[in-house]
């Protein structure tokens, strides 16, 4: 008895893994989530069993316990089931939870990385999270801290390191966090974008300054890049037939 932890990646199915695209040809059953792409679904085998576990903010959502409780019933079936996830599974996408959940219930786990939001959607932009002489070093970081933890976002600290700051599921709190950031000494023009629906046809990029991006429009689902490497936009140039 085997789960697939399949990452999905950004959108693009071209982004997909070769494992990640054999396992969706093969499956029986996919429990997917919201953000994984119709153009991603649309690589699954004709006849597999499609189930929407996904989650909105501020909308209906499947509670984590529901989800864990489908994987392990699916998984003692002995059929080969996918839990499509987007971006990386293990990178904010409580993959940890549902495997530590499968293999409670002595069900295998196979976690098959995708290509994560957090460097795509940069790269989407143009930006590279790091650059020699400019940014040594890139940070990951949650905008959607849960009131009911122990743990919060130390956001003077990540000021201090200097690191890029890229900030998934921030868009609802980026003004509240634009003004942590900027009491903690960050520069009021200190570069920031927003990159929402990375690498596919409906790909929005916002750019702005850390004073002003609280009034930028920034919708969810969107990834946000913090730092000097933000003010870059380094396409390549299209090839020429």
């Amino acid at each position: 008895m085997t789960v697939h932890l399949v990452g999905a990646g950004p959108g693009d199915p071209e982004l997909l893994t070769v494992r990640a695209l054999r396992l969706l040809s093969a499956a029986d059953v996919v429990l997917h989530d919201r953000l994984v792409s119709e153009e991603t679904l649309a690589m699954v085998r004709p006849g597999a069993v499609l189930i929407d576990v996904g989650k909105e903010a501020g909308g209906r959502a499947m509670p984590q316990a529901e989800i864990n409780r489908l994987l392990v019933e699916h998984g003692r079936t002995g059929e080969v089931v996918v839990r499509l996830k987007g971006g990386d599974p293990y990178v904010f996408g409580r993959g940890g939870e549902e495997a530590q959940a499968l293999l409670d219930a002595g069900i295998h786990v196979e976690v098959v990385p995708g290509i994560s939001s957090a460097i795509a959607a940069p790269t989407a932009a143009g930006i590279p999270v790091t650059m020699r002489n400019q940014a040594l070093a890139f940070t990951v970081v949650t905008g959607h801290e849960d009131p009911n933890g122990s743990a919060a976002v130390d956001w003077e600290a990540h000021v201090a390191t200097g690191a890029t700051l890229v900030i998934l599921m921030g868009a609802a709190r980026i003004g509240v966090i634009a003004a942590r950031l900027l009491a903690a000494g960050m520069r009021p023009d200190m570069p920031v974008v927003a990159v929402r629906a990375a690498f596919t046809p409906r790909q929005l990029v916002i750019r702005t300054t850390l004073a002003e991006v609280g009034d930028a429009g920034i919708a969810s689902p969107s990834t946000i890049v913090i730092g000097e490497v933000a003010a870059l936009d380094l396409h390549t140039l299209p090839i020429e037939h």
